[in-house]
């Protein structure tokens, strides 16, 4: 039986998933994906939410009311060292997207907040890039739209490259209690994409008392669900794994909050190896 936290992609088609609010049993996170050929489009009113448009693959041309912006994306793949194109969109607008190539594109979406926001093309060289972790815990980040941007009102976007044979979002962590600066509420999607394409990888989503507790094997363009408690993720030996983070809550801010039973990892080396009879 699939998981309730695990949305399958479509294959074939434009709309490759779609995860509403009100599928996804929460508040804040929307997030669509989308395959365009040359010359199609795709129009979205952003209502009394703010979007994000993360241009994956391809090269589009975007229209908001009339403003247009061009060739944005210059990547073949995800896996591509390359950060990509997005343009942030506040709420009550009319955003047009035309495909020049053919093209994968990411709808991220939140509540928009109570103040006028401005429309902002997020150059790709203004996204930092780095690295986290080591050894097999190794991954590398390319931060969209994080929390020390004053750009959006609820909306963080964030993508990951996990190499073969690695973990990430490890060791498990969680952001589901609204109490900072310990720890902030956040919900969240992982669009997941594998390198080859036929690959799979694990997710896990569980609380401390095992409420929730889902494993999730996902394919490529899958999206899991986090609504809340702790989400690793393992890529298996031959397949890289590429994922997109949208997340979104009453403030936006991000703090986590590692799961006890493994923080040990995080310790000195001499401190850190757990005693084993």
């Amino acid at each position: 039986m699939t998981s309730p936290l695990l949305a399958k992609a479509a294959r074939a088609g434009r709309e490759i998933v779609d995860v509403t609010p009100e599928r996804a049993g929460w508040t804040h996170v929307g997030f669509r994906a989308i395959r365009l050929q040359p010359g199609e489009r795709e129009a979205v009113d952003t209502g009394a939410r703010e979007l994000c448009a993360v241009v994956l693959t391809g090269t589009v041309d975007m229209d908001v009311d009339g403003v247009h912006y061009e060739s944005l994306g210059s990547r073949a793949s995800v896996f591509e060292p390359v950060s990509p194109a997005a343009l942030y969109v506040p709420p009550g607008r009319r955003v047009t997207i035309r495909a020049r190539t053919p093209a994968e594109v990411a709808l991220c979406s939140a509540p928009g907040g109570d103040r006028a926001r401005d429309v902002r093309l997020i150059d790709p060289a203004s996204m930092r890039r780095s690295v986290r972790g080591q050894g097999t815990n190794t991954r590398f980040i390319c931060d969209i739209l994080p929390h020390d941007d004053p750009t959006a009102a609820h909306l963080l976007v964030v993508e990951v490259l996990t190499p073969a044979s690695h973990s990430s979002s490890y060791p498990p962590h969680k952001h589901d209690v609204e109490a900072p600066p310990v720890e902030t509420q956040l919900e969240e999607t992982y669009y997941h994409r594998l390198n080859p394409p036929q690959g799979f990888a694990f997710q896990r989503v569980y609380t401390d008392d095992r409420s929730l507790d889902e494993a999730c094997a996902v394919e490529d363009h899958d999206v899991v669900m986090v609504p809340r408690g702790y989400h690793p993720v393992v890529a298996p030996h031959g397949y890289d794994l590429y994922y997109l983070n949208v997340m979104a809550g009453p403030n936006r801010f991000w703090v986590f909050k590692n799961d006890p039973a493994h923080e040990w990892m995080l310790k000195a080396p001499a401190a850190a190896t757990p005693a084993r009879s």
